[in-house]
């Protein structure tokens, strides 16, 4: 039988996996540089977790990967987490409440099923999620600590478009219809369809027409949202929702941070309350995320104001290039000129102590040709190591492990 990959399922070969590192490493490494902290989440949960007053919509339910986690004659219904934010709300619920603010990071994997197996079914990425605080500032540190990693990846012309579930939810209110047709008019635009609400027609024509204007927006426009506070017609709801949009976007404004208001740019915000964000490199989504002030409590936690992100590794490893060049440098290939027990204990012991003065050295018996810059070969006496920059076609011998280190080190 010719063995094959699960459809949907990807391999991750040396240089894909050098890659992911790349990503993760700089990810970790700015969280912590902020003050977050990382904690990791398991890949089971249980599915009443995601079917809780609606935090997931039947779509993305229809979706997840459940089975019956069977305890005797009964059992609870798991899943392989489908999303990233909810298990960390959980374990926040469970074990963190007593921190006024919490800063959590994590890196894992999500699974969907997608039907045609050509998409990944299993998807990694790295989250962020802030915990505890309403305060507008929390979204734009979000925002910004994302657009700081993705520079530091070497990611140039990102696209940042932003929304904002809290002002579409109250301007849906705003149109007048029954509870059925709300319900199912915001499913579609759940799932991505916002064409939809070009074609809605209620008894109140200031509501369809403020629609209309925020269909059309695109662009830079913090001082538009301003001007659509001051109409007469609009709400006390969807007024404060307004506020809230225009003072991130001011607040991006002061911080010189580049972006798009585009209402239509986020789908699949069904916990999300407040301001939702998107990055993209020409049009390829790459990271996204928002304000979820309703989630925690949904879950059986206390009132807690959040906000959270998560950049997806899978397309960003497409954009990166580690810097493998610095490591080819530190790379020691370690040759025995004969396999005599003295000289492959030599070899063991050589390898142990580049290892500990920061180097990479692999063991080789088998004469194999790598496009290393050190070889090191080991002999018998009087000169027991023969050191060779391949680089600069350079022959050298040392009678000591510490000779060895001096002369790599010497020549860097």
């Amino acid at each position: 039988m010719t063995s094959q990959r699960c459809k949907g399922a990807r391999d991750l070969l040396p240089e894909d996996t050098e890659r992911f590192r790349h990503v993760e490493d700089t990810f970790r490494s700015s969280c912590l540089s902020w003050g977050y902290q990382e904690v990791r989440t398991p890949t089971l949960e249980y599915l009443h977790l995601f079917t809780a007053a609606g935090t997931l919509t039947p779509n993305m339910l229809s979706k997840v990967y459940s089975f019956l986690d069977w305890d005797g004659w009964s059992g609870e219904r798991v899943v392989l987490r489908p999303d990233g934010t909810i298990p960390v709300a959980r374990l926040y619920i469970e074990n963190l409440t007593q921190q006024e603010i919490a800063k959590l990071f994590y890196v894992n994997n999500v699974f969907a099923f997608e039907e045609t197996g050509k998409e990944n079914r299993e998807r990694w990425q790295c989250g962020v999620e802030l915990l505890g605080s309403a305060n507008p500032t929390s979204d734009v540190e979000i925002i910004l600590l994302a657009a700081e990693i993705l520079h530091s990846l070497g990611i140039s012309n990102i696209k940042i478009q932003l929304s904002h579930a809290g002002m579409l939810k109250a301007l849906l209110k705003e149109l007048k219809l029954n509870p059925d047709e709300e319900a199912s008019l915001l499913t579609q635009v759940l799932d991505g369809n916002w064409q939809v609400l070009a074609g809605i027609e209620s008894a109140n024509s200031d509501a369809n027409r403020l629609l209309s204007l925020l269909l059309d927006l695109r662009g830079k426009s913090s001082g538009f949202l301003e001007n659509l506070k001051a109409l007469p017609q609009i709400s006390l709801d969807l007024k404060s929702e307004l506020d809230n949009f225009a003072e991130v976007t001011s607040l991006l404004d002061a911080l010189d941070c580049n972006y798009q208001i585009d209402v239509t740019s986020t789908r699949g915000f069904e916990y999300y309350t407040g301001l939702c964000f998107q990055f993209s490199v020409k049009e390829n989504k790459i990271g996204s995320g928002g304000r979820y002030n309703d989630l925690i409590p949904l879950i059986g936690g206390k009132n807690t104001p959040a906000c959270g992100l998560a950049l997806y590794i899978n397309p960003l490893m497409n954009l990166v290039q580690p810097k493998a060049g610095q490591k080819t440098e530190q790379r020691i290939l370690i040759r025995g000129e004969t396999t005599m027990l003295d000289i492959i204990k030599s070899c063991f012991q050589l390898a142990q102590s580049l290892r500990e003065a920061g180097y990479v050295a692999e063991l080789d018996f088998n004469s194999r040709q790598l496009n290393w810059r050190w070889l090191v070969t080991v002999q018998e006496e009087p000169s027991p190591f023969i050191v060779i920059d391949q680089t600069r076609n350079q022959k050298g011998h040392a009678a000591s492990v510490g000779e060895v280190i001096n002369i790599i080190g010497g020549s860097a």
